[in-house]
């Protein structure tokens, strides 16, 4: 037999062995400051519960990527193209969590930060000349936001977690968390349910420990010295926490299989 047949016929011979390396699933998170406090790392004694989610996610089998940036609403994260660079980084089998409703509350048109949407879920708009921006703009509902949010990670094949915004610490005279309804915590669940997401009450899960505390603790506690809003490093930390909590909590969400 030729020396060349040989060869072939060696080479059939041997297995043929494929190695197949399964890259780790990301946790995509975005929301505004109570997610994510400047850089993360705390400055001025502020902290977003999305900075420290690890303490409660596997991060050696997941990996968690916070996209929150102080000062934004559902609206504006869009509009200054930051939801598209995430989209562009999500693929099958990641996870996505959302956080919006606390910047949705300013005006629709200002000076200043030009951010708010419109109160609600239905499909009104409004067209306005951005003051900031100097150009033309189609103003939504908050609840279209986060309708485009889900949908498009959904059609990436990610799985859609909505968070209800963390409560302010703000009482009323019986002690009890402030809660308008219907507002954004109500509108962000009938968005869940609408995309077919999977919903953290988020918003509940920290009122209810705060006012086992009362006002006073909960500021001392949990609370800087700037304001209301803004959590410290133990609030953020009690946040986290209750993400956590929700997850555990998402009957068929798998995100549940990397908590800690």
């Amino acid at each position: 037999m030729p020396l060349g047949k040989i060869k072939i016929l060696i080479l059939l011979s041997i297995p043929l062995v494929v190695a197949f390396t399964k890259s780790k699933p990301t946790l995509h998170i975005i929301g505004d400051s109570t997610v994510k406090t400047g850089s993360g790392t705390g400055e001025n004694d502020m902290w977003g519960w999305g900075s420290l989610l690890y303490n409660y996610i596997d991060t050696n089998k997941i990996t968690i990527d916070n996209h929150a940036i102080g000062g934004r609403s559902s609206r504006t994260f869009i509009t200054e193209g930051r939801w598209d660079k995430v989209v562009s980084k999500l693929k099958i089998g990641d996870y996505l969590i959302i956080q919006f409703g606390h910047n949705d509350e300013s005006p629709i048109n200002d000076t200043l930060r030009a951010r708010g949407t419109i109160k609600g879920i239905g499909h009104d708009y409004e067209v306005i000349e951005n003051l900031i921006t100097k150009k033309t703009e189609t103003v939504y509902t908050y609840g279209h936001y986060m309708r485009r949010y889900a949908n498009e990670a959904k059609a990436k094949g990610v799985k859609v977690i909505i968070c209800s915004p963390v409560p302010r610490n703000n009482f009323d005279t019986n002690g009890q968390i402030r809660r308008p309804y219907p507002f954004y915590q109500q509108w962000a669940q009938q968005i869940t349910t609408e995309t077919k997401s999977d919903f953290i009450n988020l918003h509940e899960l920290s009122a209810k420990i705060y006012e086992s505390l009362g006002t006073d603790q909960v500021k001392k506690q949990y609370f800087t010295s700037a304001d209301n809003t803004h959590t410290n490093k133990l609030g953020a930390l009690l946040n986290a926490q209750n993400v956590a909590e929700g997850i555990k909590n998402l009957r068929k969400n798998k995100l549940k299989k990397y908590l800690i």
